[in-house]
């Protein structure tokens, strides 16, 4: 599936053309797992809406197994969705609900049953086929839902933010449940969300989307590990920012002159003396004692907050005027590996974890 210089816009209130997105270029691999992530009001759902045929570009092509959907209207693309709604016929049955697209295509008899049995196995509703939506639970809708789309065997199946209307601990099942059917089915997926762990536990790969554009994709570790911009370092996971400027550039990295003093980073790919960068760092990479002998990267900080989450302590930092968080797991090792409100602490920050991001 491609997605060829696509731009779309809507009529305001005045009747004036407002932009939801800005010709939007994609390649999405047969077979893949494939996330659109970003805020509401990204552009998101305007795209993935297309790419069913529920709406028209203004311009730009979309492309499915090499043929030409513009004009082509949703009920002929080889494509099914699934919505956040569930949009199941109340007065029919489950085993009813999941038949209905085969129904529409003619099928009948003993494939009929035997290909509607076969895909509520697979999403685990066998023993569900006569009770009506309205006796389910959200997750069981959901999964009748997944088999309706998935029965009719599309080339690709667009999800909607299928997930985002149940509670965590199933929506964390389901997410590992709707990974594993993709692998198994083996069917292109494009899964739309703003949650970036949902996306980054699922996806092969991901486009962070922002104002109608693409800011980056790439595979997960590549997007959380090497942001490009300060909007993906701040929307997937948390990030520490640090305006500089470059003084030095070797072959084994550049120095950068900060407000907390020069920091090096492993980095020098596009960077030229004078410029002036930010710096990105997660809050898991910064190493926090009360004493450290290093060789440069150390700022020192106060403990202004602490936030107790579980598995981590998170750590609200004030350095040099500037917040900084950092993240530290939480252990049995002993009372020394804790840190108490106001204590001055030592933060390290390795060279290799200091991202420059593309914006300066």
């Amino acid at each position: 599936m491609s997605v060829v210089d696509v731009f779309k816009s809507y009529r305001d209130t005045h009747g004036q053309p407002t932009p939801v997105l800005h010709d939007i270029d994609l390649d999405i691999r047969r077979g893949e797992f494939f996330s659109l992530l970003g805020p509401s009001g990204c552009g998101k759902t305007t795209l993935l809406r297309i790419l069913a045929g529920f709406e028209q570009p203004d311009s730009g092509a979309v492309v499915i197994g090499g043929r030409d959907m513009t004009g082509v209207p949703a009920h002929q693309r080889p494509v099914n969705t699934v919505f956040q709604s569930y949009a199941l016929f109340p007065h029919l049955s489950v085993a009813d609900n999941v038949a209905f697209g085969l129904k529409q295509k003619g099928v009948r008899g003993q494939e009929l049953k035997t290909r509607t049995e076969r895909v509520m196995e697979t999403v685990q509703i066998g023993d569900l086929g006569n009770r009506k939506p309205d006796q389910l639970s959200g997750g069981q809708r959901q999964r009748v839902a997944l088999a309706r789309a998935i029965v009719n065997q599309p080339e690709v199946l667009l999800l909607d933010e299928p997930l985002s209307a149940l509670d965590l601990k199933l929506r964390k099942q389901l997410q590992v449940e709707l990974s594993n059917l993709q692998e198994q089915l083996g069917m292109t997926f494009v899964f739309v969300t703003h949650d970036q762990e949902e996306a980054l536990v699922m996806s092969d790969r991901i486009a962070v989307m922002n104002r109608g554009r693409i800011e980056q994709l790439g595979r997960a570790e590549e997007l959380y590990e090497r942001p490009r911009s300060a909007f993906v370092a701040n929307f997937l996971g948390s990030s520490n920012l640090i305006s500089g400027t470059v003084t030095d550039i070797q072959a084994g990295g550049a120095t950068i002159q900060t407000g907390f003093g020069p920091l090096r980073t492993t980095q020098t790919q596009g960077m030229t003396t004078g410029q002036p960068v930010t710096l990105s760092i997660r809050p898991e990479k910064l190493r926090m004692e009360r004493d450290m002998e290093t060789e440069g990267n150390e700022i020192r900080a106060r403990v202004d907050d602490i936030v107790y989450t579980g598995a981590e302590n998170q750590y609200l930092l004030e350095a040099n005027g500037q917040r900084l968080i950092a993240f530290q797991l939480n252990t049995d090792i002993g009372a020394d590996e804790d840190f108490g409100y106001d204590e001055e602490v030592a933060l390290y920050l390795p060279p290799a974890s200091l991202v420059v991001l593309e914006e300066g």
